[in-house]
């Protein structure tokens, strides 16, 4: 993410080099200004905003707060002049680190679904947009003579998937030779680099939205647009349908093997929390034992059924979950754990407490009607 908005930066000012507005040797400190300032202001949004968000009780209203937050952070950039991009990025990495261990269940897999759905419509309704654009765009090559239009959009092609090969075999051919002659710790298994998992990389070099959005962005009167527009679709449609449907006759033709790497970190990650769970239930006093016995049942990786509802029960489950959670961010931090494991034990604790949470809520408003 942080490659492409820099990319989209590079863009920017190549568009204002183009017409004239930056010129000479203010262009490098403008833009290392414009980077360096985006990446503080990101940041420092995305430690200050949860802060506000996390404030608000009712549901609706704290996903419609992310959202207006979300663009208030890119009107914000954009108003003092530096890249809303990378500003957003950063903003947005900052709240996925810090996110975890400030958000509840309760908000965080409601707003977990409104924020897939509308990726997922955006996504639709840009390349649905993108594709109406292409009739007009071959319209307005009437100039180029011929097939002449796309050979150089193929040729483009060529250039953007052999770039790619080059550079990641180049930074694997290096990354090979650093660990042969400078061993170093990897987590457990994680497999060292090799000629295979390079090209496998190098050839996932995939181009989407963002390719047709930023030549979309040219001026009208931008000189030959319309071929640039061209060439644009040709790298989508070439590096996602060619190279992503010939993916996986590739990787059996390399005979690469799945490490096991993420369900190994997932096991970990589910032995770490059982095992923080089963401590903090040592410190708790009351009746537990039904809880212990069900996380010593997930230890042993079988299934436990929690019946009771008595509130000191209900309260040990949120302490546990509390605990186990905390231990789960660690294990990201430490790096012993990725990202796609850490998301699938957390999303198995969401649930847990989510189900904790509303029984809670159940109970304190059984105990008031009873009390009414």
């Amino acid at each position: 993410m942080l490659n492409d908005a820099t990319a989209l930066l590079i863009y920017r000012g190549a568009l204002l080099a183009a017409a004239g507005t930056w010129t000479g040797l203010n262009i490098l400190p403008a833009a290392l200004g414009a980077v360096l300032g985006s990446v503080a202001l990101g940041i420092a949004l995305g430690m200050v905003v949860p802060h506000f968000l996390r404030r608000i009780a009712d549901l609706p209203t704290a996903v419609i707060g992310q959202f207006t937050s979300t663009f208030a952070v890119w009107i914000l950039a954009d108003e003092l002049t530096l890249s809303p991009v990378i500003t957003l990025v950063c903003y947005a990495i900052t709240l996925a680190r810090i996110a975890p261990g400030r958000l509840d269940a309760i908000n965080r897999i409601p707003s977990y679904a409104v924020w897939e759905v509308a990726v997922f419509v955006l996504n639709v309704l840009a390349f649905i947009m993108a594709g109406l654009q292409l009739r007009p765009i071959l319209t307005g090559l009437h100039s180029i003579v011929g097939i002449r239009a796309f050979v150089f959009a193929g040729a483009v092609l060529a250039v953007v998937v052999a770039v790619r090969v080059a550079w990641v075999m180049g930074y694997n051919t290096v990354a090979r030779w650093r660990n042969r002659h400078f061993p170093t710790v990897l987590r457990p298994h994680v497999t060292p680099p090799t000629v295979g998992t390079g090209l496998v990389i190098a050839w996932c070099g995939m181009r989407g939205i963002v390719t047709l959005a930023t030549a979309l962005a040219l001026p009208q009167d931008f000189p030959y647009r319309d071929l640039i527009l061209l060439s644009a679709y040709g790298v989508v449609f070439g590096t996602l349908v060619l190279q992503g449907l010939s993916l996986r006759p590739l990787m059996l033709r390399l005979k690469l093997a799945d490490t096991g790497e993420i369900e190994a970190e997932i096991l970990l990650a589910r032995r770490r929390t059982a095992e923080v769970a089963l401590d903090a239930l040592a410190k708790l006093d009351g009746p537990i034992a039904m809880l212990r016995e069900e996380h010593q049942a997930l230890l042993r990786q079988s299934e436990g059924r929690p019946g009771s509802g008595d509130e000191a029960l209900l309260a040990a489950r949120r302490h546990v979950v509390s605990a186990q959670r905390h231990a789960l961010i660690e294990l990201r931090r430490r790096g012993e754990i990725g990202d796609d494991a850490f998301h699938v034990v957390e999303e198995e604790l969401d649930s847990f407490e989510f189900y904790t949470e509303r029984r809670i809520a159940r109970f304190t408003a059984g105990a008031v009607t009873d009390d009414g």
